[in-house]
Formats: C-alpha cells, sequence, structure tokens
C-alpha cells in the first residue's frame, strides 16, 4: 500500500483525488469504483497490475472519497463522471487505456468507451452488462427495492441518520454480500433488513470498514445517493455526439457471479445468456463464477 501515490488533479472546477501505482510509461488502466466504494476497493488489484507491467489509476469520483464534493450535489449527473473521467486521462496525457469498473463503475466505462473509442483498449466490468442509455436495466421490482428507496429524496437520509457512516457503510455491505434482492417490507428501511450482530463478510476487516467509514464520514452521502440512484428518477437524453448503433466495440470482458443479486435481477441472466447484450458488446466475453 506504500507504494501508491495519491495526487490531486483539478478538474472541471474540483480537485479530484487520484491514486496511481507503476511506471509512467507503462500501458495504462483506469478502475472505476461503484457504491459505497472509494479507491481503496482497488488497492490489491492496482498492486497486482502494477506488477505486471501496467500503469494503474484510481479515482475518486466527484462527491466520493478524497475528492471534492460539488458545491450542489443535487445537480450532478452521471455524465459528469463520465466527463471526468475523460478530463483525468487527458491530464495525464494517456491516450490509450484498458477500463476495469464495478457495479456502476462499469457504466461509467462503458459511456466513456462509447464516446471515445479511440482511447480504449479493452473493458472489464464486473458485475454489470452494457445496455444502452435510457434503456431499462432489468424488468420492474416492488417499492422497497432498495434503488426504489434510495431514489427516493430524503428518504435514505433519514434511514441513513440513524447511524455513523462506518455503520451505514457496514450494513451496506452485509446486504450487497448475499444473493437475496435487498426488499424491505413496507414497514421497513433498508437498514433494517440488517441485524447488528451480523458479521461483516469473510472478505471484509474491520480496518477495511474504518478506512470506508472515516471517508464516507468526510464526504457523506449526498453525491453518492445523487448518482447512481437519484439520477434514474431524470430522464436520459442521449447527446448528439453519441454514435448512433450505441455499441462498444472494444473487446469486453464481463465477468458475473452467479449467487450476485444483480445476476438474479428479473431479465438479467436473459439478456446475457440470451446473446442479446451482444448487440450492443459484439466483441464480448462472458465468465460466469457459480460461487
Amino acid at each position: 500500500m506504500d507504494q501508491i501515490k495519491h495526487n490531486y488533479i483539478e478538474v472541471n472546477g474540483l480537485n479530484l483525488h487520484v491514486a496511481e501505482i507503476g511506471s509512467v510509461s507503462s500501458p495504462a488502466v483506469i478502475f472505476l469504483h461503484g457504491f459505497p466504494e472509494i479507491w481503496y476497493t482497488w488497492r490489491h488489484q492496482m498492486i497486482a497490475v502494477a506488477n505486471a507491467g501496467f500503469r494503474a489509476i484510481v479515482p475518486d469520483y466527484r462527491g466520493y472519497g478524497l475528492s471534492d464534493i460539488p458545491e450542489e450535489p443535487k445537480k450532478t449527473s452521471f455524465f459528469d463522471f463520465v466527463k471526468d473521467t475523460a478530463s483525468i486521462l487527458e491530464y495525464l496525457n494517456i491516450s490509450k487505456v484498458f477500463v476495469i469498473g464495478k457495479d456502476f463503475g462499469s457504466k461509467v466505462g462503458y459511456t466513456f468507451a462509447l464516446f471515445n473509442p479511440q482511447k480504449v483498449a479493452a473493458i472489464v466490468s464486473l458485475g454489470v452488462a452494457f445496455r444502452p442509455p435510457g434503456s431499462r436495466a432489468h424488468q420492474p421490482l416492488p417499492e422497497g427495492y432498495y434503488i426504489n428507496r434510495w431514489k427516493e429524496p430524503g428518504r435514505a437520509e433519514a434511514d441513513f441518520g440513524q447511524f455513523d457512516a462506518k455503520t451505514v457503510v457496514k450494513n451496506i455491505y452485509i446486504i450487497f454480500s448475499r444473493s437475496e434482492i435487498p426488499i424491505a417490507n413496507e414497514n421497513q428501511e433498508i437498514m433494517d433488513l440488517v441485524d447488528p450482530s451480523t458479521p461483516l463478510p469473510s472478505w471484509f476487516t474491520e480496518d477495511d470498514l474504518a478506512v470506508y467509514g472515516d471517508l464516507y464520514q468526510k464526504s457523506g452521502f449526498q453525491t453518492p445517493l445523487q448518482v447512481p440512484y437519484r439520477i434514474l428518477n431524470s430522464k436520459v437524453e442521449v447527446s448528439k455526439q453519441a454514435p448512433k448503433d450505441l455499441k462498444v466495440e472494444a473487446p469486453t470482458l464481463l465477468i458475473m457471479g452467479e449467487k450476485d443479486f444483480v445476476f438474479g435481477l428479473p431479465g438479467t441472466a436473459e439478456y446475457i445468456r440470451s446473446g442479446e447484450v451482444k448487440k450492443y458488446l459484439p466483441n464480448l466475453e462472458t465468465v460466469n463464477i457459480a460461487e
């Protein structure tokens, strides 16, 4: 961990934190995190990639981790994250990059590739298949589905506000590590889905939780609730600069956990297994992990 360097890059009026390791002359790999994640999520992969001869670059999005919080988090858009990614790579003078994304970080990576195909060598996505902007990610789920709850302004704030940031992150990781789709009953909130005595997942230590807790205490949850959740309340306008066929041509590896609740979302497994996803990712290889 001591080999990882930490810098701040002024991007679109904000100072964004970027962690790096590896030679500046080596092929570049950018890692894009999801929620409730931060640069630290990729620490092991960063070192492995650097040891394999690559340069690892890991930003904290605006409003996440060590990066600046936007003046008006409620006005943050998904495309701000895509533009910030492009600006970071431009600042670092990187003309070609391998993109690795997890959770909604995969969506940031896919969208970056859609608008900048000449800059993407290949893509690896953990858990999220590409769907064109504006399309439905899966069939509808009940009102108690966690995304439906977190989309509602004020509801997650009231739920999270019962706890410190460390406990909120702990509860979310416990929920997200299960194979069951997180759905609360009418008289429950999402935090109620976790019994306080439930231990952390085996791969997530108390020391890890302390890092996450400190950084979410700093950043708060306003921007993370806005992107990726509250933006779902807005109509997606596809830019005139987007390719007409909305295909990502870069070689893509999609890694899906068969016990990940995302794989169990209605219509998701069929979308991938039927090959429909290849309409948009023609150079796709899929790996399913049983455990």
